[in-house]
């Protein structure tokens, strides 16, 4: 750290309004696909692969950081998830009666969640690059 910024991780900090916008818009079909959708292909694998672009979108919607670095933390992030799901951290925790922690942190590991959400993060990062 020099001396000149004493907080240098201050700058990292910014809004990016586009980003914040699709952040919402991916929010709104998560909550849709969550509550109406009820079938075998988007509500298991069509959530898994749009999750991860949401959570990019969320961190580029405030971190000045790079599509390579947002990419890799958040696809980490989607794997440390489905790795705390195959432990079943949910009933370590305590928490299987609150339906919230079940459906933010997931109760079941599978490794078509782990390819849907790296074909999610392989799809930003095509988008990014035509972008």
């Amino acid at each position: 750290m020099s001396l000149g910024q004493p907080y240098p991780y201050i700058m990292m900090l910014r809004l990016h309004k586009t980003y914040l916008a699709l952040t919402i818009v991916l929010f709104i079909t998560e909550v849709f696909i969550a509550l109406f959708v009820h079938d075998s292909i988007i509500r298991p694998y069509g959530g898994d692969f749009l999750v991860v672009i949401l959570l990019y979108c969320l961190v580029k919607s405030c971190m000045n950081v790079s599509v390579r670095h947002a990419a890799l933390g958040v696809l980490l992030f989607a794997y440390l998830v489905e790795a705390l799901q195959y432990v079943h951290v949910i009933r370590i925790l305590g928490l299987e009666q609150y339906l919230l922690a079940r459906i933010i942190i997931g109760t079941s590991f599978a490794w078509t969640d782990i390819a849907a959400y790296t074909l999610g993060i392989l799809f930003v990062i095509t988008v990014e690059r035509f972008i």
